[in-house]
């Protein structure tokens, strides 16, 4: 009994090291079944089914391990918070499951970090600088924790003048022989938002230059031809379709897709609607990533052959999910899913959701190129991200891309422009409220006075009243920005001089 035991629990841990998720859940739900007592199964089984995007079961395996007596309880509460906080978006729930994680091991410098980033996501300055405080007291964090706290601290703290010790302190730690890449890049963008609140661009770009150049020294190259051939192949795979009535005419409350370029007003735009009483906003949500990645693969080719059933199906699939993270929805009519890259499946979004709103947040190309770049974003999701003639060439296959949505689904599609929001407001969100047969709603133009979680980089920018500060930024940037006018002049995107 046992031999077999150990045979099954090495075949599980193989299927997972292999990268076989669904085969690894399967063997390792077999196991727990058979052998509820397995501590160690019950863990790797959470994991596995976060991957798979299944949150609920997730935690619910994470509180086996616990009840077990699993190794390592505190990794296991910060494990839940993740899932409480990221997929589920309950961030009160995640602050207990970390200070559970505090209390069974006071000073726990990754329960720390993760708290004041959840403190930051929730606009609570203070108690997330004490976390950050807290954990740098501490003796048991990691070279890169600290620093990564230290960086935290500059932005929240900024400095009143190029003088302040830490600039300079910051910067010799970033140049540490032996550093890790990540760890550098944290550092380095923390310096190009000190500066650039100083006004001392030049340094501010040099800052983000380095932080890019770590951050993508390890991640393929971004392939323009491989980016054009994908836009070529949604283009032939999605054409129009008949649309349907408004979503806001059916019974349940219906999916509200936010999409458009990172850093061009998303997050901005979800925080204004989420005030409207018959919004309930998600945020960044891996709901159609996921079942593209798990259901349709290859993609786009595999979503073509689908009958309506198999499109109802998966639709089920999402509203499933989708139920997960927002619970009770009241009297909402739309929930909103605001991810900016699906815009990539907005041809999906029609098939699946055929009377679906589509909202594409739209601002200038260079404002929008320069926040992608001075802004931390994960290589394996931007490759483009870390150079400014493969953003503006990434920005010229969107624009050809949203030109084909817009054409095939004219009465769907509504283009929320950030710059002329901040130049007209209330215009601009009545026009938004018309597309989206949503009543008139003043407290959406006090959007800063939103009490939820904004997990993108904009959360302190959303948490400020309308302001015109990042519209025509570009200009202080105007030299170094050449590459990026290149590229988007190349794929013919008009920019202003």
């Amino acid at each position: 009994m046992e031999a077999t035991l150990t045979t099954r629990l090495r075949h599980a841990a193989g299927l997972m090291q292999q990268g076989q998720v669904q085969a690894a859940a399967d063997a390792y739900r077999e196991l727990v079944q058979a052998h509820p007592q397995l501590a160690d199964a019950w863990y790797n089984l959470g994991y596995l089914l976060r991957r798979l995007g299944d949150a609920t079961a997730a935690l619910d395996a994470y509180a086996q391990a616990l009840q077990q007596g699993g190794d390592a309880p505190e990794q296991i509460h910060l494990n839940r918070a993740g899932i409480l906080g990221d997929d589920l978006q309950r961030p009160v729930q995640a602050a207990q499951e970390l200070r559970r994680a505090l209390a069974l091991r006071p000073g726990y410098a990754p329960a720390l970090l993760n708290l004041g980033n959840l403190h930051e996501e929730l606009g609570e300055r203070g108690p997330a600088v004490a976390a950050y405080r807290q954990l740098l007291a501490g003796r048991d964090a990691s070279g890169a924790l600290r620093l990564e706290a230290q960086a935290r601290l500059l932005r929240l703290e900024p400095p009143a003048d190029a003088g302040d010790p830490r600039l300079a302190e910051l910067a010799r730690a970033a140049a540490t022989p032996g550093l890790a890449p990540a760890a550098a890049a944290n550092v380095q963008h923390a310096l190009t938002h000190a500066y650039d609140r100083l006004h001392d661009h030049a340094r501010a770009f040099d800052a983000a230059a380095a932080a890019n150049r770590h951050r993508h020294a390890a991640a393929p190259r971004y392939d323009p031809e491989r980016s054009a051939r994908r836009t070529d192949a949604l283009i032939a795979a999605f054409g129009p379709s008949p649309e349907t009535p408004a979503a806001a005419a059916a019974d349940d409350a219906q999916p509200l897709f936010i999409c458009g370029m990172f850093r061009s007003g998303s997050t901005l735009l979800e925080q204004v609607l989420s005030r409207h009483p018959q919004v309930r906003a998600g945020g960044e949500l891996d709901l159609l990533p996921q079942l593209v990645a798990q259901c349709l693969q290859p993609f786009p080719a595999a979503a073509g052959a689908l009958s309506r059933a198999q499109l109802d199906a998966l639709a089920a699939r999402y509203r499933q999910h989708a139920r997960q993270v927002f619970g009770d929805t009241g009297a909402a009519r739309y929930l909103s899913d605001k991810r900016p890259d699906n815009f990539l499946l907005i041809g999906l979004i029609k098939r699946l959701f055929p009377a679906a709103r589509i909202v594409h947040t739209a601002r200038d190309p260079l404002d929008n190129g320069l926040s992608i770049f001075l802004q931390q974003l994960n290589p394996q999701r931007f490759d483009y991200a870390g150079r400014l003639e493969d953003i503006g060439h990434f920005y010229g296959e969107y624009r050809r891309l949203m030109a084909h949505w817009t054409a095939c689904y004219p009465q769907s599609l509504h283009t929320f422009d950030y710059d002329a929001f901040v130049r007209a407001p209330a215009p601009t969100l009545a026009a938004l409220l018309r597309f989206l047969d949503l009543p008139w709603a003043p407290d959406c133009l006090q959007f800063h006075r939103a009490q939820r979680a904004v997990r993108t980089g904009s959360y302190w920018q959303v948490r400020q009243p309308l302001h015109a500060d990042a519209c025509g930024r570009w200009r202080h940037y105007r030299e170094p920005l050449a590459p990026l006018r290149e590229a988007l002049r190349q794929a013919g995107v008009a920019c202003d001089d």
